[in-house]
């Protein structure tokens, strides 16, 4: 009997949507890249490192078409392919970012797009470092309700700082880029007012519900179009009604259908990575967070395929 198995049989275990696995990236516009890191940082919310998990996990109830506007199969048409995760180890952030930067670097390098899953917000300045090498004009797009562009921060590697350092490192033009759904308490005062300093745009959730979803992302398409767009999305930009298994829930925020919205209405601008993060699955409730989060990188490929320089 031959001990090579018909590969027709057998299939990757756990992979997002059912993808292939592997890290041949030839004729792949797109990849799928799990980065199971957590800082330790939010002391009673450790967990975010098995995120990439419960997000492929929840990925298998995603059927792959979305009639009428996407009546398509969009890892078909892009080739997505699965790499499985970044060797990580939670706490150790230094040795976390070089790894980090590295596996995204790869993946851009073979000229895909890199959609991750985190991990707690600090898995984002690796990959920005990576980003920022290959397009020298990059923006990002944060959704979230914090900042991450914390003043008074004592601790130099914090997740609360990453646009701090992004913009201290010169890895974004802060002209272009805007954090967007702001809302709830902070540590410390004057945190807008920090990241307006640095020169980033800010719009806050107030803004977004009382202007509307359609004339934001107006103003947002207006604003980056042109540019190579890094979409950071922070899971705990919606309410913990929807999204309770996050780093840091803040009650008050959008609805799935609003935040899913507001995520589809960017179609057309020139996104070169998505970063979809902070899904912490000790908290979640019947998984629903992991579920909305496999949504949201659903629609980020649709993005993807709606992409100017893509069609």
């Amino acid at each position: 009997m031959s001990n090579i198995f018909d590969d027709r049989l057998f299939k990757p275990p756990g992979t997002f949507m059912g993808l292939d696995y592997g890290h041949d990236l030839n004729g792949r516009k797109a990849a799928v890249l799990g980065v199971p890191y957590d800082n330790g940082t939010h002391g009673h919310r450790v967990g975010a490192r098995d995120g990439p998990r419960a997000i492929r996990e929840a990925s298998r109830l995603i059927r792959r078409f979305r009639p009428p506007d996407a009546d398509f199969d969009p890892l078909e048409r892009l080739g997505v392919i699965d790499c499985g995760d970044v060797k990580v180890v939670p706490s150790m952030l230094a040795d976390a970012e070089a790894s980090i930067q590295e596996a995204v670097n790869l993946i851009a390098g073979a000229g895909a797009v890199p959609l991750t899953m985190g991990g707690d917000g600090s898995v984002t300045i690796g990959q920005l470092r990576a980003m920022a090498g290959h397009h020298p004009d990059l923006v990002v797009l944060h959704v979230d309700s914090h900042t991450d562009a914390n003043p008074g921060d004592d601790r130099p590697k914090a997740t609360g700082n990453t646009f701090v350092r992004a913009a201290e490192e010169g890895l974004v033009d802060t002209d272009v880029s805007i954090h967007v759904g702001m809302r709830g308490t902070f540590y410390n005062p004057g945190i807008f007012e920090k990241a307006r300093d640095l020169g980033y745009g800010l719009m806050t959730y107030e803004e977004i519900r009382t202007r509307g979803v359609d004339e934001i992302t107006s103003d947002l398409k207006q604003r980056l179009a042109g540019r190579p767009v890094y979409l950071c999305w922070d899971m705990d930009f919606f309410d913990p009604s929807c999204a309770p298994g996050v780093c840091a829930p803040i009650p008050g925020g959008p609805s799935a259908e609003e935040g899913l919205r507001l995520l589809r209405g960017l179609s057309g601008l020139n996104f070169v990575a998505f970063d979809v993060n902070t899904v912490s699955p000790p908290h979640d409730v019947q998984g629903i967070t992991a579920q909305l989060a496999a949504q949201v990188m659903y629609n980020c490929l649709i993005l993807l395929c709606e992409n100017p320089k893509q069609i």
